[in-house]
């Protein structure tokens, strides 16, 4: 609405030099002073002067200086916005370093968590080998002895076998039974 108003008033003022003028017959010439279109003319801009000044003017400034505060305080929020971007980055690069060396660290402690449980693993296993080995050797020696008892006595058995068959046929023979003889008197004396 202001600026309607304003348009109008810019009209009016050149249009008033314009309705001074048709009195005269002749076309003014640029250079000579004309003391009425002077007049009118100052009028006219003295009024348009005021009008601008009551209802434009003072509109106009306190925009215009709104326009400033506000392009000036969004200057002053842009250079703390980056300022604080500035910080967040450098606290954001400061945390990716050291969530690098922490992995690093991680991954370091867990190669060696895991060769210190490969190495106790490797150790458990020898003793359980030595222990599995020790026990086999143990139970391979008892049988062994088993072994070696039962073919005794086997042998044994067979002995005495063969030997009552060669005492049956030649027990009638003379020097068997002599042998026989001098080996129950050897056994008298041993066995008390």
């Amino acid at each position: 609405m202001r600026t309607s108003l304003l348009a109008t008033v810019l009209t009016l003022g050149n249009a008033l030099p314009l309705f001074a003028q048709e009195g005269h017959a002749e076309p003014p010439k640029l250079l000579t002073a004309n003391g009425g279109l002077m007049f009118w003319t100052l009028l006219i801009f003295l009024g348009v002067m005021f009008v601008l000044t009551k209802w434009a003017f003072k509109p106009i400034t306190k925009a215009v200086e709104a326009r400033e505060r506000a392009l000036e305080d969004a200057i002053e929020g842009a250079k703390k916005d980056r300022e604080d971007a500035a910080k967040l980055l450098e606290e954001h690069k400061k945390l990716v370093a050291q969530g690098r060396s922490d992995a690093q660290r991680f991954v370091v402690e867990g190669r060696a968590a895991g060769e210190k449980v490969r190495t106790e693993i490797i150790e458990q296993a020898h003793r359980e080998q030595q222990v599995v080995l020790e026990r086999a050797r143990k139970e391979i020696e008892s049988e062994r002895q088993m072994a070696m008892v039962e073919l005794r006595r086997d042998a044994v058995m067979l002995a005495v076998r063969g030997a009552s068959r060669v005492i049956e046929k030649n027990l009638d023979d003379e020097t068997n039974r002599k042998v026989v003889e001098s080996f129950l008197a050897s056994l008298e004396p041993a066995g008390r």
